[in-house]
């Protein structure tokens, strides 16, 4: 068998946990293969062995048949091996150009040759189906297309093998489906790639071959085309998995949240969120379905207030909230679960049971006359880490993050339910997460709605807001295009109100 990379019984430990338990994972030629796993069972810890930021403690690593120590990843980058990692790796002030030459600058005399460097960045992205401009400034591309010039970082070193972790984590549908085409492409041209990733569908839809992982061990290899989703999940998570939610029909109760002509500006100064009304109920979930950027933002930072309203009225509970300082707000019972985990969610030098007080650390039984209860803090930050599964290698005392993405967004999601909010605002709650877990959380999320609680889900995943929304809200370039009843709507007529088309719109 022609394999270009083979991993064979490889063995990782970090201090307290055993990331990876004699894994053998084998990479053919010209190949897309999927590496499957729920959150925090080594996968990436796997592949930074194989990108050279890890050495295995045990087990070899061979590169086209000839066994390697790959010490760093520039030893990863001379065999061919490239990444793109979850959290991009690109400064927003540079274009797209120096940031792919960064560290590998071609010189004319003494001076960087960015002409030379832009032509060539050109042609791989046009043999590629890339369209990126090299030109353009990272700060005022999508995130879509960054991850294209990650990808076109790797081809500009010749990579060979690519490795791409959990690639859609942030990309809408439409951007998806593009990523696919790429990935196609890329095989096309004879590169082999490694995805990382825990999304079964596409999984289904772009690999050939998929490698199971489960707590650091190798549960076993599959052909994709003969294995159902089903099964995949149940290697997974060991257990069979649900992917219908299952709930009643709300009885929604009084009005918790109600928007009334709100307008916003967006980073850039420009109006981000226009003339916008909405109404969320008690005992009813309210989804926000558009795609990324079209307003969720200004939203949820206005009725957070971590941004603020340039006109209209945001009533909680009857009150005009629009001036209120954000702790009045939480301590009123405005639950939060935002959008980046580690920059809005998380301090990551803390603690885990640091982050779990952030909001509370000023009330007893958690402080008393400024000083902290150390065993008071311990004894609440275990039960939500009990409660919610977040999984560390020591437990409450674990710095964040040493955490992996879905353990730290099962802290937020844990901490947050926990202060019992009367008003939940979920954004992306389950970005990263695998099978088993998203299904917990849609239990919490349904759970608070069931308690008579008033929830705002934001999310890009379309199955998410269908699910468990009861209503949905489509956003459009800041505008609410309609609102229809989850139960009467479908994926279809969504994505063209996501577009811009208002409800008779659609109809026809």
């Amino acid at each position: 068998m022609d394999y270009v990379v083979e991993m064979l019984n490889i063995r990782k430990e970090f201090p307290g946990v055993v990331a990876n338990d004699d894994i053998t994972l084998c990479l053919r030629r010209g190949e897309i293969h999927a590496l499957l796993g729920e959150n925090g069972a080594g996968k990436s810890t796997l592949m930074g062995m194989l990108f050279g930021m890890y050495e295995p403690d045990r087990g070899i690593i061979k590169v086209r048949g000839k066994e390697t120590i790959i010490s760093n990843p520039n030893v990863a980058n001379r065999l061919g091996i490239g990444m793109v990692h979850q959290h991009f790796k690109l400064v927003s002030n540079f274009t797209v150009t120096e940031n792919i030459i960064l560290g590998n600058e071609s010189r004319k005399g003494l001076v960087i040759d960015t002409e030379t460097a832009s032509k060539r960045i050109r042609s791989i992205s046009e043999q590629y189906g890339l369209n990126v401009d090299p030109h353009a400034k990272i700060e005022d591309i999508s995130v879509g297309m960054q991850q294209r010039v990650e990808i076109l970082k790797m081809l500009y070193r010749d990579a060979e093998v690519l490795i791409l972790d959990e690639p859609t984590a942030v990309l809408t549908p439409q951007e998806i489906e593009e990523l696919g085409k790429v990935m196609k492409n890329l095989i096309d041209e004879g590169k082999s790639i490694i995805l990382i990733t825990h999304k079964l569908k596409e999984i289904k839809a772009v690999a050939d071959r998929c490698t199971v992982i489960r707590r650091g061990k190798t549960i076993g290899t599959v052909e994709v085309s003969t294995t159902s989703e089903a099964d995949m999940a149940e290697m997974m998570v060991g257990r069979q998995v649900t992917f219908k939610v299952s709930k009643q029909a709300a009885k929604p109760a009084d009005s918790v949240l109600r928007i009334d002509s709100l307008t916003v500006k967006n980073s850039k100064k420009v109006l981000g969120l226009k003339d916008f009304n909405l109404d969320v109920r008690a005992g009813e979930i309210v989804g926000i379905a558009g795609v990324e950027g079209n307003g969720q933002t200004e939203l949820v930072e206005a009725i957070t207030g971590l941004r603020k309203a340039e006109s209209g009225s945001i009533l909680y509970d009857g009150q005009n909230i629009v001036n209120w300082p954000i702790r009045t707000r939480i301590e009123k019972g405005i639950g939060h679960i935002p959008e980046d985990r580690q920059k809005r969610g998380l301090v990551l030098e803390y603690s885990i049971e640091e982050n779990m007080i952030l909001e509370v650390y000023q009330k007893r039984p958690f402080s008393k006359h400024g000083l902290l209860n150390k065993a008071a803090i311990r004894a609440y930050a275990k039960r939500i880490i009990e409660s919610f599964d977040v999984r560390s290698g020591q437990g409450a005392t674990s710095v964040t993050r040493s955490l992996s993405g879905g353990n730290q967004q099962k802290a937020i999601i844990g901490r947050e339910i926990e202060q019992d909010p009367m008003l939940l605002i979920a954004v992306q709650p389950t970005r990263g997460l695998d099978v088993g877990s998203i299904e917990y959380i849609h239990k919490r999320l349904i759970e608070q709605r069931d308690k008579g609680k008033a929830v705002l889900l934001v999310s890009l995943e379309l199955d998410e807001i269908m699910n468990i929304s009861d209503r949905i809200a489509v956003v459009n370039n800041g505008e609410l295009i309609g609102i229809v009843q989850a139960s009467e709507t479908s994926e279809h007529e969504l994505g063209l109100m996501m577009a811009g088309l208002r409800g008779g719109e659609v109809a026809q």
